[in-house]
Order: structure tokens, then C-alpha cells, then sequence
């Protein structure tokens, strides 16, 4: 089986999990359990249940325990593109080559439904503790990522100094900032959770935490690129969305090839930190993963 065929396959038993996950349409509300299943089902390629379900498997992990998780991880992730689709943000219409939750639900309850991503999340993450009878200490600690990686001092602290700083230059370092909490945050608590359930060594939980980092400004640096070089039809979505938006890009500040040499160098670097862990070579799929993140067209 090739990558293409295999990560298909690995995207698919995901989806299986996230339905499974997914809250009953019922009840006086079941209009939000239908705008979160419209926003969580929408496609994509769940590149972070995934890349946290490998990095467990690393590590020796074999148990369901990750399985909680791995939803959770997708839900704040998709709470995040619905809130960052809002007129307040970025005011896009579609997404993934379809219209946006709040395009189909209204403002208000786009707004919600990010709202009730983000909190069933650890909702569901908590699930976990109903799967393990001991070893509850890793739990905490995967949940205190999972918290710690989607707030202020992760996804929305990087979100919170993106639309600060638009409309005006910034410098490198406030980009990489940016970039590094606002794309890279999640990255990071997807591997880190895997290693910590899989329960690794100190040691290699931080070099996850390090490949993940350095993965996630690689990825929206491409995303930078993407928005310049790719088509309406590969994206999903509008292109030239940050020159609309008046945002500072890693191509606007050091231009298209550099931007791509950059790309280079911080996924080889991430891909070195991966083998120090992997003495044996048995990453061969994961390796392609974090390629596929970054060398993508979409």
C-alpha cells in the first residue's frame, strides 16, 4: 500500500472515531449538534488525530485510551477554522469548497458552535478515564496539554497577536510567534499527548514538543505560500485571503523563494530531531506525514 493509499485509509478510521464521538441530534438544541457535525465532518485530511494516533504507536501505545483524544484534538482544531471564518475574523464564505458553519447556520450560532466544539472537546477527552482503571496521572497530564496547548499561552494567544498585529508590518520574530502559537500549538499537543499516553521519557516528549514546533511554522509558512502560488480549486477557499486582510506573511516579508528555502530547512531539521527518537527506523509512515503537512497543495 502507498502513503497516499495509506494515510486514505488511517483518515478514514479517524472519521469512523469522530462519529462516534459526535454528540446525539436531539433536544431542544439540536440545531448546535448539528452545526458541530456539519463543522467537524466537513473533510480534511486529520492530519493531528493522526499524527498524535502515530506518535502513540512510536511509543509502544496500542490501547483505545488514545481515542478520546484524538477526537478532542479535531474538534478544538475545527472550533478554531469556525470562529476564524467569522465576519470578525476573517470573513470567509467557504472552506474546504463548501460554505462556511456560519454561512449556513447564521452568525450567532457559528459563534456557538465553535463554542460547543471547544467545550465537548474535553468533554470527550475526559472519556478517556472511563477506559483506564489505572494510570490516571498520564491522563491529567495529556488533558493539562490539551488545555495548556489550545489557550492563551498556545492556538489563542497566537490567535490573539495575528489580529492584533494585521494591518500593519511586523518583524520576523513576532511572526514566528504567531506562527509557532497560533499553527504550531496544536502540532505540538498531538505529539506530546501520544508520547505521554504511550508514557515515553522525558526526553522524548520534549523532542516531540520540538518536532511538532518546528513542523508547524514550516506549515503555515506554506500556507503563506499556498495563498500566493495555489488555485480556488486546490485551497477550497478564496485566494490572496492575507493581502485582503492586510496581514504580514513570510512572503511578503522575505519574498516566495526564501520563504520556500525556509520551508526546507525546518522540516529537515524536524525530521532529524524524529530519528534521534527513532533509533529503530520504524517511523517510515510518520515521516512522510510531517512531509505531507508541510509539501502540500491544499
Amino acid at each position: 500500500m502507498n502513503f497516499k493509499e495509506e494515510i486514505q485509509r488511517k483518515a478514514e478510521q479517524i472519521e469512523q472515531i469522530l462519529k462516534q464521538y459526535l454528540p446525539e441530534k436531539e433536544g431542544e438544541q439540536a440545531v448546535i449538534m448539528e452545526a458541530m457535525e456539519y463543522s467537524l465532518m466537513a473533510g480534511g485530511k486529520r492530519l493531528r488525530p493522526m499524527l498524535m494516533l502515530e506518535t502513540y504507536h512510536l511509543f509502544g501505545g496500542r490501547e483505545k485510551l488514545i481515542e478520546p483524544f484524538m477526537a478532542a484534538i479535531e474538534m478544538i482544531h475545527t472550533y478554531s477554522l469556525v470562529h476564524d471564518d467569522l465576519p470578525a475574523m476573517d470573513n470567509d464564505a467557504y472552506r474546504r469548497g463548501r460554505k462556511t458553519t456560519h454561512i449556513v447556520y447564521g452568525e450567532d450560532m457559528g459563534i456557538l458552535a465553535g463554542d460547543a466544539l471547544l467545550n465537548y472537546a474535553f468533554e470527550t477527552a475526559c472519556r478517556a478515564f472511563d477506559l483506564e482503571s489505572t494510570g490516571s496521572k498520564r491522563l491529567g497530564r495529556a488533558l493539562q496539554i490539551l488545555a495548556g496547548k489550545a489557550g492563551i499561552y498556545g492556538m489563542i494567544g497566537g490567535q490573539v497577536v495575528d489580529v492584533k498585529e494585521s494591518g500593519h508590518a511586523v518583524p520576523e520574530e513576532t511572526l514566528r510567534f504567531i506562527y509557532r502559537l497560533k499553527t504550531g500549538a496544536l502540532l505540538e499537543a498531538s505529539m506530546m499527548i501520544g508520547a505521554v499516553l504511550a508514557e515515553a521519557g522525558e526526553e522524548s516528549i520534549k523532542k516531540t514538543e520540538q518536532i511538532a514546533g518546528k513542523i508547524g511554522v514550516a506549515f503555515q509558512i506554506q500556507d503563506d505560500i499556498l495563498d500566493v502560488t495555489g488555485t480556488m480549486e486546490e485551497l477550497g477557499k478564496p485566494l490572496h485571503s492575507d493581502e485582503k486582510n492586510e496581514k504580514t506573511t513570510y512572503v511578503t516579508l522575505h519574498g516566495l523563494e526564501e520563504a520556500k528555502r525556509t520551508v526546507e530547512v525546518l522540516t529537515r531539521q524536524a525530521i532529524e530531531l524524529l530519528k534521534e527518537i527513532d533509533t529503530e527506523d520504524s517511523s517510515a509512515f510518520l515521516e512522510q506525514l510531517l512531509k505531507s503537512l508541510v509539501y502540500r497543495k491544499k
